[in-house]
């Protein structure tokens, strides 16, 4: 795991073995819109707070596979505040559209950072319980439509749908941000790391059936393009990803 994600994984941990144990700390954090006037921490707090095993171990297990790519290609100062800004604004959606529903959860700083997944990795494939492959850009639309149907049906099963849509909308504004301040072109270089050419030189020897499910089809997918057009024609994107699956060359260096 990365910084900010281990940091993220071990704080929400934490906290909810505080909720189990010491009473009182789950409505001192969670987010109750008509109070924030006089409880404005719980804009942060409410985060952090989970209310039951499975909620909290769906969303560490959504953290642990989306963020440390995204913290990767992010930087992380530029991570940790689309999560946080993600949370943010998950919490003023519910405000604005679900004024009478107390929230808790990571869950919109989370789908944040799922969108920002699915902006740098658009045709990823993420597969839906295990079982359905969507493509991430399409994963991340219908969680959006669902989330935006469910909202305005009334929020049934006490899921913080409008939590979840501020998340997705924090997510975009700041990313978009990132990108009219630094430019494009400024913007991609400054969020993706510099992979040396000479560190894919042993693509050949790649095993994609070695490769998680998750991955395989984008290891494919770049593959073949550099068998067609060679490693020159890589993107930045694309010549990060691969390199966490090259093998080292363990050739002997020519003496010098």
């Amino acid at each position: 795991m990365t910084p900010w994600v281990r940091r993220l994984v071990v704080a929400n941990i934490i906290v909810f073995f505080l909720q189990m144990t010491v009473g009182g700390v789950t409505n001192a954090l969670a987010f109750v819109p008509w109070e924030v006037l006089t409880r404005p921490w719980t804009i942060v707090t409410y985060m952090f707070a989970h209310a039951s095993i499975t909620h909290i171990l769906f969303n560490m297990l959504a953290l642990y596979f989306f963020g440390p790519r995204v913290e990767e290609r992010l930087g992380e100062r530029q991570f940790i505040t689309l999560y946080a800004l993600s949370g943010i604004s998950g919490a003023i959606l519910s405000f604005i559209f679900a004024p009478r529903s107390p929230v808790v959860g990571a869950s919109g700083a989370i789908f944040g950072v799922m969108l920002a997944f699915a902006m740098f990795w658009p045709t990823a494939q993420i597969y839906i319980m295990g079982i359905l492959p969507l493509e991430a850009r399409l994963a991340v639309f219908l969680m959006a439509a669902i989330s935006l149907w469910s909202g305005f049906q009334g929020s049934r099963m006490g899921v913080a749908d409008f939590a979840h849509l501020g998340g997705f909308v924090g997510g975009f504004v700041y990313l978009k941000w990132l990108d009219m301040r630094q430019g494009t072109k400024r913007f991609r270089k400054t969020v993706t790391a510099n992979v040396p050419r000479d560190s894919l030189s042993n693509w050949k020897n790649v095993d994609p059936t070695s490769i998680h499910e998750v991955n395989r089809d984008e290891v494919n997918r770049i593959l073949d393009k550099i068998s067609a057009t060679g490693l020159a024609s890589l993107t930045p994107e694309e010549r990060l990803f691969l390199s966490n699956f090259v093998p080292p060359d363990d050739r002997v260096p020519p003496p010098t």
